[in-house]
C-alpha cells in the first residue's frame, strides 16, 4: 500500500511506522488528502473471548488528547465499509476506531445479532483499549470521552453500548431497530423475506452490503477503501463459526452443527423453527428481544441523534419513534432525522448525515456549545425531479420538537360496507408491496406517482375516501378500527393506504409499506385497532385515500390453509368508518428563497435567465449520432470529472480510448485511479465535466436509449433467496417492462453455465453461482456491450476460472466485454486488450501482448533442478540483479549483464540449460507503468 507523504518527513514517518509494527503488533499506514491533516491508520487484530476482532484505528497524530468515536458497520459488511467516514471524523479531530463484528470481514467467531454477552461486550473491551491510548481524552481513569455511531447493525450496537456501558457519552444510530422481534415479527407476523436475507447473508461465503453501503473510489493519492496493510480487501466473510482463539479462561459459544453457517446455534434453531411454522413463538420473541436496544431502553441516557429511513420495510419509522420517546423520557437530548432512503433503497443522504453526526459529536463530545446540531426534527421531502440527471430533488422540512407519529390528526371518512375475501390455499399468489433488493429503485419516487404494488382480485377489501378538496400532507401513522371475522378463527391481514389519482385507477403506495396484523379468536368477529405504516407523503387535491386490507403479501408469511375473511369498518352514519390521519402541522417545509436579482435587478435577472435557458437547452440537446462510429462499441474522448467542490482535483482527467467489437478489455489501475468513476459515467449514472462518451456512435446521457444495448454488473445483484435462479431472472426482466421475447434468457443462462442449479432456490447457491447468476442477469437482452466491475470478488480459484470462461464465451459471439479487476493474472488470461489508468489519467492502452512486452527478467528453463548453492553463485555474478527458482527452472534479473554473457556464465557453472527467453507478467508491466502508485 502506497503511503503518500511529503518527502522530507518520509524517512522519519517510515521509522515511526516500523516501530509501531514491532512494538504494538499492529500495522500503520497514512492517508493524505490535499491540504487536510494526514490521517494515520493502525490495523490490528484484538483477541476477544471466542473471537479475534479485526480493527482499524484512525488519528491525525499529535499528542493532544481528543474524544474518540466507535464506528460500526452494517449487517453483512465489515470495517472497510466505514473507512471513508472514519477518515473524515479523524480529520475533524477525533480518534476513530472501526471494527468488523464477529463473523464478518476478517473477524472470527459466531454471529450473535448483537448478543449482550459477546458483540456488546466486545464494544466495552474496545472502549477499554481506547482508555489506554495517550491521545484519547479521559473523563476519569479508564473512562474515555467516546461516542458511538453506525448504520443498521452498527446503529443497534450504538444503542446497546449506551445501555450496557455508562462510559458512552453520545450516540448517533442510523436506520436501525429498537426491538428486533418487532422488526422481524411485526404484530405476530413473520417477515419471511427479510429474515431469509438475514440468515442467508450470514450462512457462509462472501457477503455484500445489503444495508445500502455503496463502494466508493478513493481520490488519487489516497489509500484504497477496503484495503489493509497486507494488500487484502475487506468485505468477505473471514472466520468460520467459533474459530476464534479465546483468551485464558474465556467462554466461547459451541460450534454450529446446522446449515446456518456463522450464526450462533440458538439463532439458527429459532429461524428454522419459525420459518417452518410460518409464525413466531414466544421463545423466538424472547431470544431477539434480549438482543434489542429496547431491553435496556431505560438505561440509555446520553444525547442521541436518531436517523431513520422512510423507504425501509425492514426497520420502519416506528422504531425511531420508540427510540425517541424512550430516550427523551430518560432526560437526554434527542434529535430525529427522517432521510429519504433506507434499506429498500433511495437516497441515504450520506454527505449531509455524516456532517450532522460530526456536528452532534462536536456539541456533546467536544462540548462545543456553539455548534449547530440542527433541528429537533427533520424530514426529507421530494420536490420534483432534477431534469439534468433524473434524480429526485430533496427539500428538508423541520420542527422545533419531534412530533411523534400521531400529531395534528384529521379524520377522513371512508365509504364501503362489509366485504368478504379469500386467503388462498398456500397464500398464493401473494400481493406485492416492498420487495427487498428489487423495489428500492421505485420506492424513492412514490411521491412522484411511481411505484410497484399489486393486489389480487378476491383477496382484499378496499375503502375509499371522497376526492380531497385540498392537498393533505400525511406525516406519521394513520389509524383505523375494523371488525374482522375469519372462517378459520384466525386471520393475518396487511393494511395499506394508497394515494389514488383523480381517474380512480392510478394508485401509489407510499414507500411501498404495509402494516401486518395477526388476529386470533375471530370466528364470531373481533374489533381490531390497526396502526398503518408511518410515512411522510403529500396527497394532492382531487386525489383519494384508499384503505386496502389484503390477505397476503410477498414479504410475509400468511396461513397456508384457505379461509374466508369478512371485514367492516367500525363507525356509523353515511360513512362506514373513518381513517385518522396525522399531519404534523408544526413541521414546515423549507422555502426555496427567490434570488435577489428577481426583485432588485429585474433587467439583469432577465438577462441571466435567458443565458441560463440557452445553456440549459444546449445541455439538454444531445449531440447527433456519429455514423462513422455506428459499429464501434465504445469511444471515450477527453473525458474529465472533477471531485465535488474542487476546481483542481480530478477523479478522471482527459481520458481517451476506443474499444472494438469482440474485445475483452481489462480496465486496470490502483485504487483511486478513476476506474469506478469512468464506469459510472459510461453507464450514464453521473455526468462528465468535459469530454464525451459514445456507445455505437450515440452520446451517453442519463436515460439515453442506447443504454439499452449496455448490460452492467457493478455491485452484485440482490436476489430473492426463496426463489429459484430462473424465477429471479424472469421477475427482474418483467420489472423492466420490456417484452419477454427480448430477454434471451436461455442464451444468457447457457453462457453463464448454471445448469440444473437454475431450478434450485438461490439461498442454496455458492458465492460463485450467485456471481454467475448476477452476470446472467446483466446479460439479459444480450447487450452488445457488457460491463463487469470486479466480477471475481469473493470467489475461490476454481470459481474465478469459471468466471473467466463466462467472459470469453460472451465475447466470442462478436459482443464486447469491459472488465475492471484487481486480479492481474486473471486479466492477463481473459482479456485481449488493456487500458491502464493512474491518478485519473490514461497510462497506456493496447493489446495485452503489447503491454507485457520486453523485460530485463529472463526465464531460464533447465533439464534438472538447480541446486541452491549454484543459484546463490548465479545471483552473485557481476551484472546479475537476482536469481530465484521457479517450477520451470530459474528467473534471472539482469542488472547490467547481457543475455549472452549470462548464458556463458551458466554454461561455465554446468547449469543444464534447455532454453532462455524473456519473462514479463502483466503484474510486472503494471507495476512498471504506474510506479509508486501501486
Amino acid at each position: 500500500m502506497q503511503i503518500r507523504l511529503p518527502r522530507p518527513r518520509g524517512r522519519w514517518l517510515a521509522g515511526v511506522a516500523a516501530f509501531a509494527v514491532l512494538a504494538g503488533a499492529g500495522t500503520w499506514t497514512a492517508v493524505a488528502d490535499g491540504g487536510a491533516p494526514t490521517v494515520h491508520r493502525e490495523d490490528r487484530v484484538q483477541e476477544m473471548p471466542g473471537a479475534k476482532i479485526d480493527t482499524s484505528y484512525f488519528t491525525t497524530g499529535g499528542t493532544e488528547r481528543r474524544p474518540a468515536v466507535l464506528l460500526g458497520h452494517g449487517f453483512g459488511g465489515s470495517k472497510d465499509d466505514v473507512r471513508e467516514q472514519a477518515e473524515k471524523l479523524a480529520r475533524d479531530g477525533y480518534a476513530v476506531l472501526t471494527w468488523s463484528a464477529r463473523g464478518f470481514g476478517r473477524s472470527t467467531g459466531q454471529i450473535g445479532l448483537n448478543d449482550p454477552d459477546f458483540e456488546v461486550k466486545d464494544v466495552s473491551r474496545l472502549i477499554d483499549w481506547l482508555a489506554k491510548r495517550p491521545e484519547v481524552q479521559l473523563d476519569a481513569e479508564g473512562d474515555p470521552r467516546v461516542g458511538v455511531t453506525g448504520a443498521s447493525y452498527g446503529g443497534a450496537i450504538s444503542l446497546l453500548a449506551a445501555g450496557h456501558d455508562k462510559r458512552v457519552d453520545a450516540i448517533a444510530p442510523q436506520i436501525t431497530y429498537w426491538n428486533l422481534a418487532d422488526a422481524l415479527f411485526p404484530d405476530g407476523v413473520f417477515k419471511k423475506l427479510w429474515a431469509g436475507i438475514f440468515f442467508s447473508t450470514g450462512s457462509g461465503g462472501s457477503v455484500g452490503a445489503p444495508d445500502g453501503a455503496a463502494p466508493t473510489e478513493a481520490p488519487a493519492g489516497d489509500s484504497p477503501p477496503g484495503g489493509s496493510a497486507d494488500g487484502t480487501t475487506g468485505g468477505s466473510a473471514g472466520g468460520s463459526a467459533g474459530n476464534g482463539a479465546p483468551g485464558a479462561g474465556a467462554a466461547s459459544r459451541p460450534a454450529n452443527p446446522s446449515g446456518c453457517g456463522r450464526f450462533e446455534p440458538a439463532l439458527c434453531a429459532m429461524y428454522e423453527r419459525v420459518a417452518v411454522a410460518g409464525k413466531p413463538d414466544s421463545a423466538a420473541r424472547q431470544l431477539l428481544e434480549r438482543r434489542s436496544p429496547s431491553a435496556v431502553g431505560d438505561r440509555i441516557k446520553v444525547p442521541a441523534l436518531i436517523v431513520q429511513g422512510q423507504t425501509d420495510s425492514l426497520f420502519p419509522l416506528a422504531h425511531a419513534d420508540a427510540m425517541a420517546k424512550r430516550i427523551t423520557a430518560n432526560g437526554a437530548p434527542v434529535a430525529v432525522d427522517w432521510i429519504a432512503g433506507g434499506h429498500d433503497g433511495g437516497d441515504r443522504e450520506n454527505g449531509r448525515i455524516e456532517s450532522r453526526i460530526s456536528n452532534w459529536f462536536d456539541r456533546y463530545l467536544k462540548q462545543d456549545k456553539g455548534t449547530d446540531t440542527g433541528p429537533a426534527f427533520r424530514v426529507s421531502r421530494t420536490g420534483g425531479v432534477d431534469s439534468t440527471d433524473g434524480q429526485a430533488l430533496l427539500r428538508g422540512a423541520t420542527g422545533d420538537r419531534y412530533p411523534g407519529l400521531a400529531s395534528g390528526a384529521q379524520t377522513i371518512p371512508l365509504t364501503g360496507g362489509e366485504q368478504s375475501f379469500a386467503n388462498p390455499a398456500g397464500a398464493n399468489p401473494p400481493a406485492i408491496s416492498a420487495v427487498p433488493g428489487l423495489s428500492g429503485g421505485l420506492t424513492q419516487f412514490s411521491s412522484l406517482g411511481l411505484g410497484l404494488s399489486l393486489d389480487f382480485p378476491g383477496q382484499f377489501a378496499r375503502y375509499d375516501s371522497a376526492p380531497l378538496s385540498q392537498s393533505l400532507r400525511v406525516t406519521g401513522s394513520p389509524t383505523v378500527r375494523v371488525k374482522v371475522a375469519s372462517s378459520s378463527g384466525a386471520a393475518v391481514l396487511f393494511g395499506k393506504v394508497y394515494d389514488v389519482g383523480p381517474d380512480g385507477r392510478q394508485q401509489v403506495l407510499p414507500s411501498q409499506l404495509v402494516a401486518p396484523v395477526r388476529i386470533e379468536g375471530a370466528q364470531q368477529g373481533k374489533d381490531v385497532p390497526l396502526t398503518l405504516p408511518a410515512v411522510d407523503h403529500q396527497v394532492d387535491a382531487g386525489h383519494r385515500l384508499r384503505l386496502v386490507l389484503s390477505a397476503t403479501d410477498l414479504g410475509y408469511a400468511s396461513p397456508a390453509a384457505p379461509a374466508t375473511y369478512t371485514v367492516s369498518l367500525l363507525g356509523g352514519g353515511a360513512a362506514a368508518g373513518a381513517l385518522t390521519v396525522p399531519t404534523a402541522p408544526a413541521v414546515k417545509t423549507q422555502a426555496a428563497g427567490l434570488p435577489w436579482w428577481t426583485w432588485a435587478l429585474p433587467a439583469a435577472g432577465a438577462l441571466i435567465a435567458g443565458a441560463l435557458l440557452l445553456t440549459a437547452r444546449r445541455r439538454a440537446l444531445a449531440p447527433a449520432p456519429d455514423p462513422e462510429l455506428a459499429e464501434v462499441p465504445l469511444e471515450i474522448a477527453g473525458l474529465t470529472k472533477r471531485y465535488a467542490k474542487s476546481a483542481d482535483r480530478y477523479a478522471v482527467r482527459e481520458l481517451s480510448f476506443r474499444v472494438e467489437k469482440g474485445q475483452v478489455l481489462g480496465l486496470l489501475g490502483p485504487n483511486g485511479a478513476g476506474k469506478t468513476t469512468t464506469l459510472r459515467m459510461l453507464m450514464g449514472l453521473i455526468r462528465p465535466d468535459e469530454g464525451e462518451i459514445r456507445v455505437f456512435g450515440h452520446a451517453i446521457r442519463p436515460g439515453a436509449p442506447v443504454l439499452s444495448r449496455v448490460g452492467a454488473f457493478v455491485e452484485g445483484a440482490g436476489f430473492l433467496p426463496h426463489l429459484s435462479g430462473r424465477d429471479n431472472l424472469e421477475l427482474y426482466w418483467r420489472a423492466t417492462g420490456r417484452p419477454a421475447e427480448d430477454a434471451h434468457i436461455e442464451e444468457a443462462l447457457e453462457i453463464a453455465g448454471l445448469g440444473d442449479a437454475l431450478a434450485r432456490a438461490v439461498r442454496t447457491y455458492s458465492q460463485g453461482m450467485r456471481q454467475r447468476l448476477a452476470i446472467a442477469q446483466a446479460m439479459l437482452g444480450m447487450p452488445d456491450l457488457l460491463i463487469l466491475d470486479e466480477p471475481t470478488n469473493g470467489l475461490d480459484p476454481p470459481q474465478i476460472r469459471e468466471m473467466r470462461d463466462v467472459m470469453i464465451r460472451y465475447a466470442a459471439g462478436g459482443r464486447t466485454v469491459i472488465v475492471s479487476s484487481h486480479l492481474l493474472s486473471e486479466v492477463e488470461q481473459s482479456c485481449t486488450h488493456l487500458v491502464v489508468m493512474d491518478r485519473g489519467r490514461l497510462v497506456q492502452a493496447g493489446p495485452v501482448e503489447e503491454i507485457t512486452g520486453g523485460s530485463d527478467t529472463l526465464l531460464v528453463t533447465t533439464a534438472d533442478a538447480v541446486p541452491e548453492p549454484v543459484i546463490e553463485k548465479i545471483a552473485a555474478l557481476p551484472g546479475i540483479g537476482s536469481a530465484s527458482r521457479t517450477d520451470e527452472g530459474l528467473l534471472v534479473r539482469l542488472d547490467g549483464a547481457t543475455a549472452t554473457g549470462m548464458i556463458a556464465e551458466l554454461v561455465r557453472l554446468d547449469v543444464p540449460l534447455t532454453g532462455v527467453g524473456p519473462h514479463r507478467r502483466l503484474e510486472d508491466a503494471f507495476l512498471t507503468l504506474i510506479g509508486g502508485s501501486a
